[in-house]
């Protein structure tokens, strides 16, 4: 469908799409192998606007990203995801955890929590004895037993209750590096790390 690439800039990484994978790149790496491609890009991460905007080849498409309702200083990348299907709730699990819903093609509203890894730093500031991980094979049908087991419970626990008040039967998208993972948590929920770039391409589509 393109014969340019996709970039999706990130407060942490570049996220390329090339037609057929997405590779993930720390910033200078992305810039060095990417310089002299064609390139259509969105990003968050303003510190590099000066040194990307100079690329001749780089295309920033960032106003073509537009969603009836959405706010002023709403970020490019979640408008990008809400572009990508005209119904339903979606949720970037990065480091913030950003709970965006669309109804027939419009912007309604949505919430921000912190990422995983922000919750479990959270803990280990209020004690030593909560510097732990998330436990990754969590169970919800029982309260939890142990330490490790009761901190993943109370996140995981807390960001589905409101996930799921909001949702409402909408169908789930989910997006970013822990989505797969929170995915796992909701019945019939859609991992796909593809959903910005569906919204990009939809938007550059329909300008063209």
């Amino acid at each position: 469908m393109f014969n340019v690439l996709l970039a999706d800039i990130g407060n942490t990484y570049f996220h390329i799409y090339d037609g057929t994978k997405i590779v993930h790149l720390k910033y200078s790496d992305a810039i060095e192998r990417y310089k002299d491609e064609r390139i259509f890009y969105i990003s968050v991460k303003h510190e590099l606007s000066d040194e990307i905007e100079n690329i001749k080849k780089w295309k920033n498409v960032s106003s073509l990203m537009q969603i009836e309702g959405a706010y002023d200083t709403m970020g490019i990348d979640r408008k990008a995801l809400c572009l990508s299907h005209h119904n339903g709730v979606f949720v970037d699990a990065g480091s913030a955890i950003t709970v965006d819903v669309v109804k027939e093609g419009k912007y309604m509203g949505g919430f921000i929590l912190p990422g995983l890894k922000a919750y479990i730093q959270a803990y280990k500031m209020i004690s030593p004895a909560l510097d732990t991980s998330l436990k990754q094979e969590l169970r919800l049908e029982n309260l939890a037993t142990t330490t490790k087991e009761q901190i993943s419970y109370g996140i995981i626990a807390s960001i589905k209750a409101l996930i799921d008040k909001h949702s409402d039967g909408k169908k789930l998208y989910f997006t970013g590096g822990d989505g797969e993972f929170l995915s796992s948590f909701f019945k019939d929920a859609n991992y796909d790390e593809m959903l910005v770039f569906y919204g990009m391409q939809k938007a550059i589509n329909n300008k063209g």
